[in-house]
């Protein structure tokens, strides 16, 4: 085992250890702080596989501006030091199914898909050549799904919202 594995198992535990962390844990702070880790696990990850370019951009967006929102609107909120409500066994076992489902559906899929050499040349990956298929709306473009990932994000800051304006139930 070399230096470059052992450096990829350990990235490879920090990210689904703090992943793990931060969809278990009752503590909101505590869950943000752990998906802070996870996106710098995968930040490393970029770095580790010299896409210096995506791991800098992982760092500034996701890090440096989704994570900090997050853990501004915690504040901002003062559920800072609040245990969130235990979850019911039933809506634990849902999640439980969900997870399995979507593992399930990811492992059919990589186990039909066959890998095959290409006749293509690698491009070099520089911003200009990241930016030309990002935003190219040809066959070979990631367009629609830059798109779709810019909704979701959407529906995620939405949500977010409608959690932070929801009223505590009043204790007399």
């Amino acid at each position: 085992m070399n230096g470059s594995t052992i450096i990829f198992y350990l990235l490879a535990a920090l990210i689904l250890g703090s992943g793990l962390l931060s969809v278990t844990t009752r503590q909101i702070f505590r869950a943000a702080i752990y998906l802070l880790f996870t996106l710098i696990g995968i930040a490393g990850l970029f770095f580790w596989m010299e896409y210096e370019f995506i791991a800098a951009v992982q760092i500034v967006v996701y890090v440096g501006g989704i994570v900090v929102l997050i853990i501004f609107s915690i504040f901002l909120t003062q559920q800072a030091g609040e245990l969130l409500p235990r979850q019911k066994p039933t809506r634990q076992l849902f999640a439980a199914l969900a997870a399995f489902c979507g593992l399930a559906l990811t492992m059919l899929q990589v186990n039909q898909y066959t890998f095959s050499k290409t006749t293509l040349e690698a491009t070099e990956p520089t911003v200009a050549n990241i930016g030309r298929q990002m935003l190219d709306v040809n066959e070979n473009g990631f367009a629609l799904p830059f798109e779709v990932v810019s909704m979701l994000l959407l529906a995620a800051m939405i949500g977010c919202i409608v959690i932070a304006l929801k009223s505590k139930p009043q204790t007399t």
